[in-house]
């Protein structure tokens, strides 16, 4: 990658909110600025990286091949997934859960309610399986609509080809936010399913997985801290606390370890901002889908979520 000058990241073609290409083709997202933050550590500019859209069904199939070098794609880490694929998923960015869309003129308040219901939901995504076990469980016989993007789920369903669609929480709101009239769609309560989303790595570079993961945590450990991409570089300068202190690179020489430099971490929340302030622009409060942090929030939040970084030291 070095060599090279460029981490090349594989994304999902068009999902608000996590990827997609602005007006000007610049790529947004919050799966993009996690790719933007390793590129940040691992070369010192996160402009740097080359985003391959790839779909649900060769995603797997396009880090297997050396095609990519990192895999952030709101794809979930499961057990078959990490134990046959031949793939490490080194950290969690977004705690999800898989839920359902439908047009709030059903008047429905339970998934319970779908029973014999055509459900849109994406072919090979672990959403499928999800959705076939939820449906045997409780005998609703929901007959699955099989689709083979997001953008033709949620066509598909807007044109009245599905009674709702079925995915992760987070994609739905996604798809929300895209439609003719979002508020005339909900997404009902039930979560049936947990959904941890992260990058994904090849196996058999340890070094690489480590740096993704420590990426990762350094950004939640940017939060903790109150560090911003604006007062970061103040804080460099004038930071007393240790922690701090080796996280900004200022002492403890742990960048090396890794084969980074000593401001790797630095250079990541300044670069693209603490966990916060993506999660903040990309799919909170200040992005079209206003997404609560929920489970998203900081261990010690006061609301508290599963937010939580191993300590740098």
């Amino acid at each position: 990658m070095r060599k090279r000058g460029v981490l090349t990241c594989g994304v999902n073609p068009g999902l608000p909110g996590f990827a997609f290409p602005d007006v000007s083709g610049r790529w947004r997202g919050f799966d993009i600025d996690i790719c933007r933050a390793v590129a940040a550590a691992a070369l010192g500019d996160a402009n740097k990286v080359r985003f391959v859209p790839v779909t649900a069904q060769d995603r797997f199939s396009a880090l297997q091949r050396g095609r990519i070098d990192i895999l952030s794609r709101n794809t979930s880490w499961t057990y078959a997934r990490d134990a046959s694929l031949g793939l490490d998923f080194p950290a969690i960015t977004y705690f999800d859960g898989q839920g359902f869309l439908v047009a709030r003129a059903l008047h429905l308040s339970s998934a319970d309610e779908l029973a014999g219901a055509r459900i849109c939901v994406l072919a090979g995504a672990a959403s499928e399986a999800n959705l076939a076990d939820y449906s045997r469980a409780r005998g609703l016989k929901l007959a699955a609509v099989r689709v083979g993007s997001e953008a033709e789920a949620r066509s598909l369903y807007q044109g009245g080809g599905c009674d709702a669609y079925t995915a992760d929480v987070s994609a739905l709101a996604s798809a929300r936010s895209v439609l003719d009239n979002p508020a005339a769609h909900e997404i009902l309560p039930d979560v049936i399913s947990k959904e941890p989303l992260g990058p994904v790595v090849r196996q058999g570079d340890p070094a690489w997985t480590d740096i993704v993961r420590w990426t990762v945590y350094a950004l939640v450990l940017g939060e903790e801290m109150g560090l911003t991409s604006r007062t970061v570089a103040q804080a460099r300068r004038t930071a007393v606390d240790p922690q701090a202190r080796r996280l900004l690179g200022v002492e403890g020489r742990l960048g090396p370890m890794l084969g980074l430099s000593d401001d790797w971490a630095y250079q990541a929340i300044l670069q693209v901002g603490a966990y916060h302030e993506i999660f903040r622009r990309d799919v909170g409060e200040d992005s079209a889908l206003k997404l609560d942090r929920g489970l998203n929030a900081l261990w010690n939040a006061p609301r508290p979520g599963l937010l939580y970084a191993p300590p740098m030291r």
